[in-house]
């Protein structure tokens, strides 16, 4: 971490950047948030650790809107978002100074509650630095071992690899987190009837709060006015209604981001309610990668996505229909 601002104040003093955009203290030692910092003394709250989960790309559309550049900084999944904002014109390139830091897989403080442990005070060993693969949570009954893994974030179980797609420089090295086949969640829902699929998608639903706090923080949503904010098509009365039939938020939300979702997992990360949000995306991706062929979104700015290109080999509408 150290080198991290370290390297941030250089940018700074020399003019390189007007400001830096990373993580700063939260009111625990596991709760981070993404920020802005406009001077050397503001970075004495920066933080880089395990639970810097934030996926920052989003918040580049703002900082392209500020006067010369800001640094910011990227994990190797960060990067992939980064690229669908370059491709869509929501990000400035020339704005931005990218460093593609390493990381060792995100871990959350839910996950260790998950495994019984309450009381929580802090957790040790999510640092960068020389981090152990077992953490140390400090709790009102005494200290409790947790495996870094078993602590991760679901998404880091299923990691795209540890290379960053875009940067201007490269601090720190990535691990490979990968453990988990990244469809299996999805097959185990493919297997399930349809009454089956519409009882546990109602289900997982019915719990929404409508905080948008998925929609606020995924790259691909970055519509300038959400339709889900205009009183116009009267959407926000039905989006709020108790009937699932009318909960269309999150489907119609995942059609939109359809071929452009890089699955970077922040629509589930920050879900206040635990909803597995990513399912929608993941079994999109999937569809399309059998549709279409192998295509991982933000992987480069030259591959046209399936969904917005079109070939006379292309799948005929009624395919999933056919398909059963």
């Amino acid at each position: 971490m150290q080198e991290l601002i370290k390297r941030a104040k250089e940018l700074l003093a020399d003019g390189t950047v007007k400001r830096v955009l990373g993580w700063r203290k939260g009111e625990t030692d596991y709760d981070p948030e993404p920020a802005f910092f406009e001077s050397e003394e503001e970075l004495r709250d920066f933080v880089y650790d395990g639970f810097c989960g934030a996926n920052l790309s989003k918040f580049m559309i703002e900082g392209s809107k500020l006067e010369g550049k800001t640094l910011v900084f990227l994990k190797p999944c960060d990067t992939y978002s980064f690229n669908e904002l370059i491709r869509e014109h929501r990000v400035d390139r020339d704005k931005a100074y990218i460093i593609g830091v390493g990381c060792r897989g995100k871990i959350t403080v839910d996950n260790i509650k998950k495994l019984g442990i309450e009381g929580i005070l802090a957790v040790e060993g999510a640092e960068i630095e020389n981090g152990s693969d077992t953490l140390t949570v400090k709790t009102l009954y005494g200290d409790k071992k947790v495996e870094y893994k078993d602590a991760m974030l679901s998404r880091c179980h299923v990691c795209k690899g540890k290379e960053h797609m875009i940067y201007d420089e490269l601090i720190g090295e990535s691990r490979d987190t990968k453990d988990a086949d990244r469809f299996a969640e999805v097959e185990k829902l493919e297997a399930m009837t349809p009454a089956e699929r519409y009882e546990f998608f109602k289900g997982e639903l019915s719990r929404c709060i409508r905080c948008n706090a998925c929609r606020n923080v995924c790259p691909a949503c970055s519509c300038r006015k959400c339709v889900f904010d205009s009183t116009k098509f009267d959407s926000a009365q039905k989006a709020n209604s108790d009937s699932f039939e009318e909960k269309m938020f999150h489907i119609i939300r995942a059609f939109h981001v359809a071929g452009r979702c890089t699955d970077c997992g922040e629509c589930s990360r920050v879900c206040p309610q635990g909803i597995p949000l990513h399912l929608f995306n993941r079994k999109f991706i999937k569809d399309i990668n059998t549709l279409y062929g192998e295509y991982q979104a933000g992987a480069d700015l030259e591959t046209n996505a399936p969904l917005t290109s079109f070939t006379a080999g292309d799948a005929e509408p009624n395919w999933i229909t056919e398909r059963g």
